[in-house]
Formats: structure tokens, sequence, C-alpha cells
């Protein structure tokens, strides 16, 4: 795909800088329930027209229709940004928050309702796993093809050929119909094509969750040489390590509008402050079986100094007949690093035959001396007896430590004392 300006409502092809996106005012819009027009018949128009007034009965003559407002939902809202040419930036937001939309009309798979984006290089797109691929052709079919639609020539796709097939490990498979294959495999050749035929500019979106780890670590690798060939990456990601270890920007999605665009680390706390904010707990007093969000207990809302001791709380409701249970409360930071974990055992809390009922779960953390930030805490427990297997976890508390930072991008940072003591030399 070359270079160009992708409008809501016509306009020219400006001239090509060092900037290689530019977003102004981008908006898009869903009419919810309606779909795009299709190529219709006459036969299809009378027979809509002749059951329209028995649909009408349906529905009952005075049945409130939903107003204008009621049928839009606007997917992305007044986005603006700029990224340089060679820069790594990682899209980051909650679900439904707009970030694949955005992918979608920058690659010009669908159009933008409002504003325009200028868009300099050919794109490579894995928005999805298989994007772009024909189910009947072979895997080397599909490299050319995927080729030839970014606009490389042949000779250049012949030359990086063995490179993909080695990548993805289907050298055996290479010319079977990729409707044979497994999806590893498809999404092994699908990323292979996408970072190998040399795109100025790579969209990434997510599918990276789908393969196993040893394949993530492998394609995390290939992204950074990608940047450090001076290439453009835009990398949606709910896997904010990840984010942090490619990207050295982000943009902060929420509701279709962008409220951070910054450095990394930034844009991760702010991304898990809207978490934090839009996090509700949910209270198993309806009978359910299942564990609360953790509480904090000692401090006001869901802050703590580094140095503080600090107690949280759970609510346990067992609804099966369960002989015991082993409870985890786990401390991550907000990039997804485990720092410590509690854990104890029913056996702890005494002998019982069945612990079907409703309990609060409480732990007693000591001073972590965590360097400031936000950090994540969940409950987790495994039940035991009764043929039971069921485990449960509960909604994730955002806990925001305060205090003094070292600096150094460290995990802890311990208030320590030094001292310093002069040393005279010997007397000869």
């Amino acid at each position: 795909m070359s270079a160009g300006r992708l409008r809501a409502a016509g306009g020219e092809k400006e001239t090509v800088n060092h900037t290689a996106i530019t977003c102004r005012g981008l908006a898009k819009r869903y009419d919810i329930g309606e779909s795009q027009p299709a190529y219709r018949t006459l036969r299809d128009t009378i027979t809509e027209v002749s059951a329209k007034p028995f649909r009408a009965l349906r529905r009952g003559r005075h049945a409130p229709q939903p107003s204008r407002e009621e049928r839009e939902c606007w997917a992305l809202r007044d986005v603006s940004f700029e990224i340089g040419q060679g820069e790594v930036v990682g899209i980051i937001g909650r679900n439904g928050a707009g970030k694949s939309t955005l992918l979608k009309v920058l690659s010009r798979i669908t159009e933008p309702s409002a504003g325009y984006a200028d868009v300099y290089g050919r794109i490579g797109t894995l928005l999805e796993v298989g994007t772009g691929f024909h189910q009947e052709l072979t895997g080397r079919e599909n490299i050319y093809l995927n080729g030839a639609i970014i606009g490389m020539k042949r000779a250049d796709i012949a030359r990086q050929f063995d490179s993909i097939v080695a990548f993805a490990g289907v050298e055996k498979f290479v010319d079977t119909p990729v409707k044979h294959y497994s999806s590893g495999m498809y999404l092994r050749l699908a990323f292979a094509v996408a970072a190998h035929l040399e795109p100025e500019i790579l969209f990434v979106d997510e599918v990276l969750a789908v393969g196993d780890i040893a394949f993530q670590k492998k394609c995390l690798g290939k992204m950074s040489d990608v940047a450090r060939e001076g290439r453009t990456i835009l990398f949606v990601s709910h896997n904010m390590g990840a984010i942090r270890a490619l990207c050295s920007r982000g943009i902060v999605l929420d509701r279709g509008t962008v409220v951070a665009d910054t450095d990394v680390s930034s844009s991760i706390e702010a991304y898990h402050r809207l978490t934090a904010e839009a996090a509700e707990s949910h209270e198993t007093g309806d009978g359910r079986g299942g564990i609360t969000m953790p509480r904090l207990l000692s401090h006001p809302g869901r802050s703590i100094r580094q140095g503080d001791e600090f107690e949280v709380a759970s609510t346990l409701n067992i609804d099966c007949d369960a002989s015991g249970f082993t409870v985890w409360c786990i401390l991550d930071d907000m990039y997804q690093r485990r720092i410590a974990y509690a854990r104890s055992d029913s056996a702890d809390f005494g002998s019982r035959d069945n612990w079907r009922g409703t309990y609060q779960l409480r732990v007693k953390w000591p001073a972590l001396w965590l360097e400031p930030g936000l950090y994540t805490m969940v409950f987790r427990v495994r039940l035991r007896g009764a043929g039971s297997k069921e485990r449960y976890i509960s909604d994730v508390l955002h806990l925001d430590v305060n205090g003094f930072s070292s600096g150094q991008n460290s995990i802890l940072s311990p208030r320590s004392e030094w001292t310093i003591e002069e040393k005279r030399s010997a007397q000869v």
C-alpha cells in the first residue's frame, strides 16, 4: 500500500516528509442495528414492501423507535496525533476503546466518518490471523500475493522467501493450501509475511496473544529488529510488558478519544489509572461462588506509602461441598511482572470436613518498599474435594504506591542508611 492521504471527504496528496503518519480530527461512526446497503433485486424489494405491514404489527403500532443518538456509536472521535518515521508506538486501551478501529482506518480497510489521516509508505498489516490470505492458495502463493498487495516486486519477495518460510517453520507445508494449516502454522506464516516483506509501516493488533510463549518472544525479537532498521511500528496489545519492551511511546485511547500521548511508562500508568477508576467490586452476596476484589483495610482508598505495612481483605463464597482450598494473594507491577505473593491453605484456619459457606479472608503484608507507581493485586482460590476442580479469581485492585523514586527503573526502592568515613593513610 503506497503513501497517500485518507480523508473522510476528498483531498489531495501532500508532499512526503519525515512524518510517517498524521491524524487530524479522525472519527469513525457506526449505526447500531443498521447494515450497509447491498445489491438488491426486484424480488427483494417487492418482498420487503409486502412484509413491512406485518413486521409493524408484530412490533406494535406505537413501539418506540430509537433516536439517532441511541443508534450512533462513535468508535473514534476527534483523534489527532503525529508519528515520525522509525517510531515504535504502542496503542493502549481497554476493550472497546477504539484501538482496532484506528488501525483499520489507517490501513484503509474502512473509511473515516470525519477528519483525515496521512500515511506515507508501504503498509504491512497483521490485524487478524491470516489477514489477506486466500484459503485455497498454498503458503508459497500467499507469500507472493501478500507481497504484491503491498507493492513489492517479485524479485524482492523471492529474496525474502526462504527467510519467511524458515521463520514460520512451515518448510514441509509451503506448497499445501493454507486452509489445511493449523491455527499455529497460520499465525506463524501470517506474522512472518508481515514482518519480512519490508513494509515501511507495520501495524500489529494483538494477534500475538494467539501464539505460545516461545513464538511470542520470537515475534517480539523480530519486531525489535524491524524497529532498528528504521521502520515505523504501531503495536496494539494488552501485554504491558511487551509494550514496554518494544515501544518508546504510547497513545492511550478511551471511548474513542486520545487521553494520553507520552512516553511509554507514563502511558502505561495512565492506562492503569483509567482501569482503576472503572473497576468495581463484584460482591458474591447473591449466593454464587466466587471471591470479591481485594479491599484495602489499613488505608483509606487504595493508596499506601512505600514503607507502610498494609492489610487487604476479600470475601470468599463457596457454593459447593469442598473439603478444603488454597488461596493466593498476588501482587504484580503495571508491566505484569510478578512482585510477590502470599499463600495459605484452609488447613491453616482449622480442621473442617466441609467449607461450604461465606468467609472473609484477610492478609497482612509487611513493608515492601516498592518503587512508586501502580500495582495490581488479585486473590485466587483453588477448591478441593467432592471431585471439584473449581477455581475462583477476583477482580483486580489497583494499588497506588507513593514515596521516593530511585529513578533507576527498579522494582524496589528501600530506605537505606549511608555512612562515610575518611580513611587516613598510615604514617611511615
